[in-house]
């Protein structure tokens, strides 16, 4: 039970790390544009020699947005109540922490699983037809790689849940 609660801690801990990044940096996509390579993120986008903040409401960058802090926010509290689970903390004992937190690391799995499919529709869609030369970069990778440390996150916490509630009988063959 505590080396599935440990490994989802650690993919927990190690998504969350990317979440952060990737919600954060201006590495999303890049594309060039007038025979100069541009880049841009969920926050900024920037031009050779200087980055300039998003100042439309666009609703694909709001969505990707929200969705990605609602990520952030599952995962924090997920991996809280994971640790709480893992130290065998008496407080809150009207609920089942192991099964808490794995319900949180799918909730955020979801979560960044919906602002990655926002974001990849609407590029493909509308970039994908007004520049030739574009590509995802590493910010968004760092996202799609979150999305599946946070779904072994929850299958480790699931697993430690069912161990939990069914230990096997050492009696039985």
């Amino acid at each position: 039970m505590y080396s599935f609660m440990g490994g989802g801690l650690f993919c927990a801990g190690i998504g969350n790390i990317l979440l952060i990044v990737s919600t954060a940096t201006d590495y999303w996509m890049q594309y060039r544009h007038s025979s100069n390579y541009m880049h841009q993120g969920l926050w900024r986008y920037c031009v050779p020699g200087k980055c300039m903040t998003h100042t439309d409401s666009i609703a694909y960058w709001d969505a990707t947005r929200a969705f990605m802090i609602l990520s952030l926010l599952a995962c924090f509290f997920g991996i809280v109540i994971g640790v709480m689970a893992f130290i065998r903390y008496s407080s809150f004992d009207g609920f089942d922490k192991t099964f808490a937190a794995g319900i949180l690391f799918f909730i955020s799995c979801f979560f960044v699983l919906l602002a990655m499919a926002v974001y990849t529709g609407v590029t493909v869609n509308y970039y994908g037809k007004r520049y030739g030369s574009w590509r995802f970069s590493w910010s968004y990778i760092m996202g799609w790689v979150a999305v599946v440390l946070m779904f072994f996150s929850g299958i480790f916490y699931m697993c430690a849940y069912r161990m939990h509630e069914c230990p096997r009988n050492s009696n039985s063959r």
